[in-house]
């Protein structure tokens, strides 16, 4: 691949080995993680986690989530998080589980100079919801679940191309596309302008695929069949 992409890629994972390797070798621009990365991660001590996180980087963007459902618990987790030091977001869900905006906390937040993660979110009055609360001065990440999205069967493009609009008088605001289901998703990403993409481990390793020959692409597919026909030892004629 020798695409340059403006879209920054963030990591998206719970991995400490295999998010300072990615610190080391420069490949991505940040990291994200949330409670259900860490725990399918097996992580026991949610701030040990993170201050471990933050000490193997310290410089680059990081973003750990509140998990209370009461909005006075999160404020106080939120204020717990932001005194870890590093270049730490504040990850807010949208709503708690009861559907309760958290627009409140938000505003709260960001008059204070939080460096905030609004996340979880999947449409336009949400995002809209956000652009209100937050002071343009406030570093705020738009985190808009585009592949859970495609997932509803909805195309996800034309709702990220509105959500970037509704970002332009947030000069300090950026745009993730969040949950990306494909290496394609990076492509649009970048074609309509999304600042940040979260990508996980195994979609990071097929990122060298972008803008390969597709007849040699074909090749190496048919290949790979054959091989693993072979090693497996399959027979249907002959003895």
């Amino acid at each position: 691949m020798n695409r340059t992409f403006r879209t920054k890629i963030f990591m998206d994972g719970a991995d400490i080995d295999a998010m300072a390797k990615a610190y080391k070798a420069g490949t991505v621009a940040g990291f994200t993680t949330n409670p259900t990365l860490m725990r399918k991660a097996g992580i026991t001590d949610y701030a040990a986690f993170a201050k471990a996180a933050i000490a193997a980087i310290p410089d680059l963007p990081i973003s750990f989530e509140v998990f209370s459902d009461d909005f006075a618990s999160m404020e106080r987790e939120a204020r717990i998080i932001a005194g870890w030091g590093g270049n730490t977001y504040v990850k807010v869900p949208i709503t708690n589980t009861q559907g309760e905006p958290s627009l409140p906390l938000i505003r709260k937040l960001s008059g204070e100079g939080f460096s905030l993660n609004v996340t979880a979110i999947m449409t336009i009055a949400q995002v809209k919801g956000v652009v209100e609360s937050v002071l343009p001065a406030s570093r705020t990440i738009v985190s808009v679940f585009a592949g859970r999205i495609a997932d509803a069967g909805i195309d996800p493009v034309p709702v990220m191309v509105e959500c970037k609009r509704l970002l332009v008088g947030l000069p300090k605001a950026e745009l993730l596309w969040a949950s990306p289901r494909e290496v394609l998703n990076l492509v649009q990403a970048d074609q309509i302008g999304c600042d940040i993409i979260t990508i996980t481990p195994d979609i990071l390793a097929k990122i060298p695929t972008i803008g390969r020959d597709l007849d040699a692409f074909s090749l190496d597919t048919v290949k790979m069949f054959y091989n693993d026909a072979k090693a497996a030892g399959f027979k249907l004629i002959g003895t």
